[in-house]
């Protein structure tokens, strides 16, 4: 879906030129001749980014501003005019406006700050993922993630969590593909109603159907009582279908039939009820392939794949490797009642070189074992087990200096700030706000990892 720009100005032959300049370069264009029109514009429809005149009848760009974003909360504004002026573009930056254009500018100048503007609200996303330790509170299990495959899901989890469409959550058991379903129900409209997860591999085949649909009293024998049913009891919320690929194919038919009608109907009853779910489910096998061998439902499939999300194994995210570490380490320490400090390198190099077959499941377990363990406040080789600390490290290793995590975190850092001063053409106080610290802060952290910024 292409990017939706609204350009707002009294001069007819420059909004007309711009605009077609625009659609030319593949956005889709939206005009207004001033601020009524353009507020009865964002109304319709949103968009995701204004070129906006300063001066202009009536309400000019500088009040206009203001009621743009009453509109479209954290939308990227742009000003223009041909009074240019420090003064106005510092009140207009002052009142929200992301950067300002003075007139007569070329139309290539406008594209360059749209895609400055672009790379400032990806780089503003990540970070407000990346210095959180990307932690989306879902009780005790936070996402801790720093790599690119890692922040690649989370910002796909973010945009998917407002819509009610299934998502299908695919990868290596272990990887942690139930925490990111509870991300996407934390983040969305639902947040307030039941997260309901079931494994669709762990229930008999003859008790899976009651479990899911609910039965009615008598309905077979055992049935002393009348069951709701896991969908009527996440009405309103979010059902997570767990190891969806070992559903038994007569309940395939069943569940696509829930799914399509959005009505259920309990086991031993003629009628029907209306539930109001969102569907997630999950599962390690290769469905497609499933599909094609006639063991799952082709229709079943597409139904729940509206959206997919395969989440990597751990060895594909070797970088998240030291904070999880971290994260687990401060999380087994708490729970337990031993204070432990750390892990020292060496037992670091061989955390972040192991295979992990077992995924993130498999290292907070080693963890939390080593935190038992540890007879000192740092966890060494001798609370590994032997597969770990006798494994082979592989080639493309580095050092156990490298995997320092102080280390590793303060180069993550300063690259992190560097790409904030590059975004920003090294504003300082811009950056400082990108990066949500103080602009004192900011300064510290340039003079302590000895950063030189470009052209410096």
């Amino acid at each position: 879906m292409s990017e939706r720009i609204l350009i707002v100005d009294d001069d007819e032959a420059l909004r007309d030129s711009l605009g077609m300049f625009l659609a030319a370069e593949g956005f889709d264009v939206v005009l207004a001749d001033g601020a009524v029109q353009a507020l009865e514009l964002l109304e319709t429809a949103p968009v995701d980014l204004v070129l906006c005149d300063l001066r202009m009848p009536g309400t000019d760009g500088l009040e206009l501003l203001p009621q743009i974003h009453r509109r479209l909360p954290g939308v990227t504004v742009l000003m223009m005019s041909a009074y240019g002026s420090a003064d106005l573009a510092i009140e207009a930056m002052q009142r929200g406006a992301y950067d300002y254009l003075a007139k007569p500018f070329q139309p290539s100048e406008v594209l360059l700050a749209i895609r400055k503007a672009r790379e400032r609200e990806r780089l503003r996303r990540a970070n407000a993922l990346l210095q959180r330790d990307v932690d989306q509170i879902m009780g005790e299990r936070p996402i801790v993630a720093a790599s690119e495959p890692m922040i690649r899901v989370l910002e796909l989890v973010e945009r998917a969590a407002e819509y009610k469409a299934s998502i299908l959550l695919t990868g290596e058991s272990g990887t942690g593909k139930e925490v990111l379903a509870r991300a996407l129900h934390a983040q969305s409209g639902r947040r307030e109603e039941a997260f309901v997860a079931i494994n669709c591999g762990a229930i008999p085949e003859a008790l899976l159907e009651s479990e899911l649909f609910g039965h009615a009293k008598g309905a077979f024998t055992g049935a002393d009582r009348a069951r709701r049913g896991l969908f009527v009891e996440a009405s309103g919320g979010t059902l997570f279908l767990d190891e969806i690929g070992e559903m038994p194919p007569p309940l395939q038919v069943k569940l696509l039939r829930v799914l399509q009608e959005e009505e259920v109907r309990p086991v031993g009853e003629s009628k029907a009820r209306k539930v109001d779910v969102r569907v997630l489910a999950a599962t390690a096998r290769d469905l497609p392939h499933e599909v094609s061998e006639g063991r799952f439902r082709e229709d079943l499939f597409y139904r729940l794949n509206v959206l997919h999300i395969e989440v990597p194994a751990l060895r594909e995210r070797r970088q998240d490797i030291p904070l999880l570490v971290d994260h687990f380490v401060e999380y087994s320490s708490r729970t337990l009642g031993k204070p432990i400090r750390g892990v020292a390198d060496d037992a670091l190099s061989r955390l972040a070189n192991y295979a992990w077959p077992g995924n993130v499941r498999e290292l907070e377990n080693v963890i939390e074992r080593a935190v038992i363990l540890a007879d000192s406040d740092r966890i060494t080789l001798r609370e590994l087990p032997r597969t770990i600390t006798d494994g082979d490290i592989r080639k493309d290793a580095h050092e156990p200096g490298d995997l320092c995590l102080k280390r590793a975190r303060r180069k993550f850092e300063a690259g992190f700030i560097l790409r904030a001063l590059e975004a920003t053409d090294g504003n300082r106080t811009h950056a400082a706000k990108l990066l949500e610290i103080s602009h004192r802060a900011l300064l510290y952290k340039i003079k302590e990892y000895g950063l030189r910024e470009r052209g410096a």
